[in-house]
């Protein structure tokens, strides 16, 4: 019979698997962000901010695991199949697109590196610059950058796209624009995934953008205002507009019916009043109303 060996396991290891078991049962949102490439300096000033809204935490992935199975929580067990790449774990009361805002918030304007895909068009505009003549007169010759000498001071003539959306950065690109201080990369927590314990559903698609949010939470408000109202359906932001719309109609009608011109604005002092041809006949009052009713 073959002795079974017993595994010694460090209390540290216990106590840190015990710890994130319990976060696991009792925190709302569970969240796996990328922190790749982030500057340990950095690592600790957003772990910093988010005190107080986060417990942030860089678990060893078996003891990670470990804290997941012994959850008894069959539904996370799938959050294990983003641990391919260095991540951070955050256990959070916020609501997950919340708490992914704030880490969207935290993050810090980072220079472009060789080799790396530019993220849009990396595009050096034209205008002074703080660069002195000398080496930099080449070097944004060679990328085909057209400048001139103001003030002792190099100036770009016209804009140029040094790098395409799509494409690898080259170590000039990377060069220039480092030292015209243009950072088209930003550098934090980026979400991953999030485990919401309210619904009991893993989200993977998080991707925050406030400007985006906004306009396009503008533009469904004046759809659902203009369908509102057309649909006579009384609040306090539809009943002043169908007042308004109502005393259109009322000025509208009053010129049908003593025949005054529907125009709705004065001609200026530049434009030809028109005058009405001897030929026209008076409008009739009621094939106006008419036509306003359909």
């Amino acid at each position: 019979m073959k002795k079974q060996v017993k595994t010694h396991v460090s209390k540290e290891k216990v106590n840190a698997v015990k710890q994130m078991t319990d976060l696991l049962k009792t925190k709302k949102t569970i969240m796996v962000a990328d922190i790749s490439s982030i500057p340990n300096s950095q690592y600790e000033e957003i772990k910093k901010k988010l005190r107080g809204k986060s417990t942030v935490k860089v678990p060893k992935k078996n003891l990670f695991f470990r804290a997941v199975d012994e959850s008894k929580n069959e539904v996370l067990l799938n959050i294990k199949g983003f641990f391919n790449k260095p991540v951070a774990v955050l256990f959070s009361d916020m609501d997950s697109y919340d708490l992914a805002a704030e880490l969207i918030k935290n993050k810090s304007p980072a220079k472009a590196k060789p080799g790396q895909i530019a993220p849009n068009d990396l595009e050096v505009p034209a205008g002074p610059t703080d660069l002195v003549p000398g080496p930099a007169i080449s070097e944004l010759g060679a990328l085909g950058i057209k400048i001139q000498i103001q003030g002792g001071k190099i100036e770009i003539k016209e804009p140029k796209i040094l790098t395409k959306k799509g494409d690898k950065i080259s170590d000039g690109a990377s060069a220039i624009l480092a030292k015209l201080g243009i950072m088209p990369f930003t550098i934090g927590f980026t979400p991953i995934s999030a485990y919401d314990s309210k619904s009991g559903k893993i989200y993977t698609e998080i991707k925050i953008n406030p400007e985006e949010a906004t306009r396009e939470m503008k533009e469904s408000f004046a759809r659902a205002i203009g369908l509102a109202v057309s649909a006579s359906y009384f609040t306090k932001e539809t009943t002043p507009l169908m007042i308004q719309k109502a005393g259109v109609y009322e000025k509208r009608m009053i010129k049908i019916i003593t025949g005054e011109p529907d125009e709705t604005t004065a001609p200026t002092a530049k434009e030809e009043i028109p005058q009405p041809k001897k030929e026209e006949k008076p409008v009739n009052p009621a094939e106006g109303l008419a036509s306003l009713f359909g």
